[in-house]
């Protein structure tokens, strides 16, 4: 496997781990809050639904309340209200969202007006054949208190977590008939899940006894089925006739509950709603005497011709409230069961996808989103524009495909996965491209200025042709004697003193804040004061020239030892420094396709010239003025000693040379000595008292072969005493200006 793919998969495998994390959040419920609160979301994105269903609501509101009285009410008027709806309003099915229990009979009451309404319902609950009503059941009432006088709630028993106890049956409705208590024919459950109004479990299963919930059972009486028509398949509750024609299929989510599709609000055109005192009153008026009277409550019950009726507290005192997916506030709860009954007829249930599938999807979404933000190159922006447009596409088409289709797709654990993927992914782009960065500067500072990588890495721009005026100090260096020596060396040796000195040479140079240029076989080429500007770029040239001479003073020890008997303990490759100060074009020179950061102008030439010259003069380094001038003004630490005013081949203009002596600190009293011999000697040389001057240069010249390696070296006073006997055996033309012309490169 290339490194390539080793670096994709192992990229791939540290960043697996969070679409995983994504999908075992969403697997085990861990994001419902949040995915319940896009669901509301995409109920008020697609609106309120038309059902073929009737539903009339009969609220025991305030306005029954103040008429009436405080519950719990005469039972009476419940067998009224039943009776007079199914009868004259012709209902086919009603639902009472209140429990009837002995439990719930007041202390104070009239005891036998009590039971004469409880014996009044309980006749019309089981009279023959028995009406279409169901009355509720629910789990959430007090089964008994503890020592403390705390109530102890009945535990629902759930399927996919049972009781570790024998489960309780829910709090069934009662009715006492002389010393016995019956419960209703028809019961169904009102319970919702954890007190939410999303979910509603649609049975309670205890021993051999199932009681289904309210909408099931409404369901059932609304198409005239016997109880045995309810039944669990698979996984779904069927609801099938006499010949076993399935008329509903209701798929249920954890084995036991239904998700609630919203098809309006509480307060909507599509809910039909009377008071229950206005219902009742209307059941009197029917048997009235007057025939206006008797008219009038049949047009106020006609609305309920083949509807459900769902009797249910609405009034806020009664504490039976709670928002909705569509109701931003609370409203009450009995309209759960009116959007359950309108989910199961028009079988426009919820459907979510199978774990299988959503864990694709969010798979799908994190990879999909993260490739497309990785992409680089010309097209990065689309791309990453693209993915932006992919995530926003998908959140549309689960809004439109709740909309239309009732599917709920999820959509925080997909965006969840997308971001956080994408983000750490970036994290370790931006971590390899910085590692990458620094390798790059790495490498290509072992070519050019590290300070000219970093600026152009930094920079953002693409390298082109041009540049600017700047002052510098040029730098030029070169081994003397290097064909001999080579000579003697095997490859191998010559590769390795050349690596050493190349790089005593650039270390020194970078700690300068010098520039490289280039190597040009055993040469060195570089500049201070740019690409990054330095006010004392003659001073930091001239310590670094002093440096490089110093290190290269123990490199030559060294290769002494290793070559003595081969040099007889002396080595002959010296280095010579040329250093020149002015202004000078700096920039990327070359052809389009390719270039270099380079120098150029007269101050870069006469820097090569200097170091040319040193060889003339036999010094290790040789200055222009500009150079010793700029040096010193900055508080350069070296010495300097004027060697001669000359005219480099290929100018016009004479320019004062110097020696770069060394640092003061580390120069020797005799080498101070000595440039205070040679200066008073140069004197005498320009006013050519040729004599005296070659007496003073003999004096110097006799300190300079005590710094010389190799006997019979030239140095400058030898140079300038061999001067002064020729001028003195060639005396000058009367125009002599002590200038002198050097005819070499």
């Amino acid at each position: 496997m290339s490194r390539p793919s080793k670096v994709l998969l192992l990229r791939l495998l540290l960043i697996l781990p969070i679409p995983v994390l994504w999908c075992a959040l969403h697997y085990t419920g861990r994001l419902a809050f949040l995915e319940d609160f896009m669901i509301d979301w995409r109920f008020k994105w697609r609106g309120e639904l038309a059902s073929s269903l009737k539903v009339v609501y009969v609220d025991i509101d305030s306005k029954s309340i103040t008429d009436i009285g405080n519950l719990p009410w005469n039972r009476a008027y419940f067998a009224d209200v039943c009776e007079v709806v199914l009868g004259a309003g012709g209902a086919r099915a009603v639902g009472i969202d209140h429990i009837f229990s002995e439990r719930g009979r007041p202390e104070v009451v009239d005891v036998e007006q009590f039971r004469r309404g409880t014996w009044r319902l309980a006749q019309y609950l089981f009279q023959q054949p028995e009406p279409p009503v169901v009355v509720a059941a629910s789990y959430a009432a007090a089964n008994d208190r503890d020592i403390n006088g705390l109530p102890i709630m009945r535990q629902f028993p759930r399927v996919i977590d049972p009781p570790e106890d024998e489960p309780e049956p829910p709090e069934l409705p009662e009715f006492r008939v002389g010393n016995r208590i019956y419960n209703a024919p028809n019961v169904g459950l009102v319970d919702t899940l954890a007190g939410s109004v999303r979910e509603v479990p649609m049975f309670a299963q205890v021993g051999p006894m199932t009681w289904w919930h309210m909408s099931l059972e409404i369901a059932r009486l609304y198409w005239k089925l016997p109880p045995s028509a309810i039944r669990m398949e698979g996984g779904r509750i069927i609801l099938a006739d006499g010949d076993d024609a399935r008329l509903a299929e209701i798929p249920l989510r954890n084995r036991q509950d239904l998700e609630v599709n919203w098809f309006s609000k509480w307060e909507s055109p599509h809910n039909l709603r009377m008071s229950f005192i206005d219902v009742l009153v209307a059941a009197r008026l029917l048997k009235s005497e007057n025939p206006e009277d008797r008219e009038a409550a049949s047009r106020l019950l006609g609305v309920m011709k083949d509807s459900i009726v769902l009797i249910g507290p609405v009034d806020p005192l009664l504490l039976d409230t709670a928002p909705t997916s569509l109701d931003d506030y609370p409203v009450p709860r009995v309209g759960i069961h009116g959007n359950l009954l309108k989910t199961i007829f028009s079988k426009k249930f919820l459907r979510h996808p199978t774990p299988v599938l959503s864990f694709l999807i969010i798979l799908g979404m994190a990879a999909t989103i993260c490739a497309m933000s990785l992409a680089g190159g010309a097209r990065g922006v689309l791309w990453k524009g693209v993915a932006v447009a992919l995530m926003a596409g998908y959140v549309w088409g689960a809004f439109e495909a709740f909309a239309h289709g009732h599917w709920v797709l999820p959509i925080v654990a997909p965006l969840g996965a997308a971001f956080t993927t994408c983000f750490a992914a970036i994290i370790m782009q931006l971590v390899e491209e910085e590692g990458q960065k620094r390798r790059i500067k790495g490498m290509f500072g072992t070519y050019v200025s590290p300070e000219l990588v970093s600026r152009m890495v930094e920079s953002g721009e693409e390298p082109k042709l041009g540049g600017m005026e700047v002052p510098i100090t040029a730098y030029f260096s070169d081994v003397q004697n290097f064909t001999q020596a080579a000579e003697s060396l095997s490859p191998k040796e010559l590769v390795e003193w050349m690596n050493q000195y190349l790089s005593i040479c650039t270390d020194s140079l970078n700690e300068e804040g010098g520039t490289l240029d280039k190597y040009v076989g055993d040469a060195v080429v570089a500049m201070f004061g740019a690409p990054v500007a330095q006010p004392d770029h003659a001073s930091r040239a001239c310590v670094a020239a002093c440096h490089v001479h110093q290190r290269l003073g123990e490199l030559r020890q060294y290769w002494m030892r290793e070559l003595q008997s081969r040099w007889n303990g002396r080595w002959p490759m010296r280095t010579r420094i040329g250093l020149s100060t002015g202004p000078a074009v700096v920039g990327n020179m070359g052809s389009r396709s390719r270039f270099n950061y380079t120098m150029m102008g007269d101050s870069v030439n006469l820097a090569s010239r200097m170091e040319a010259a040193s060889r003339v003069y036999g010094v290790d380094t040789l200055v222009a003025d500009s150079t010793r001038a700029e040096a010193e003004a900055s508080g350069c630490p070296c010495v300097f000693r004027l060697l001669d005013t000359m005219v480099v081949k290929g100018r016009s203009q004479p320019v004062d040379v110097f020696e770069l002596m060394g640092l003061a600190g580390e120069l020797p009293p005799e080498t101070l000595e000595c440039r205070g011999l040679f200066g008073e000697g140069l004197a005498l040389y320009r006013r050519q008292d040729w004599d005296r001057a070659a007496t003073l240069f003999m004096q110097a010249s006799r300190l300079e072969r005590r710094r010389s390696l190799v006997n019979g070296q030239l140095t400058p006073s030898r140079l300038f005493m061999q001067r002064c006997m020729w001028m003195k055996a060639n005396p000058p033309p009367p125009d002599w200006n002590g200038i002198f012309a050097m005819e070499t490169k």
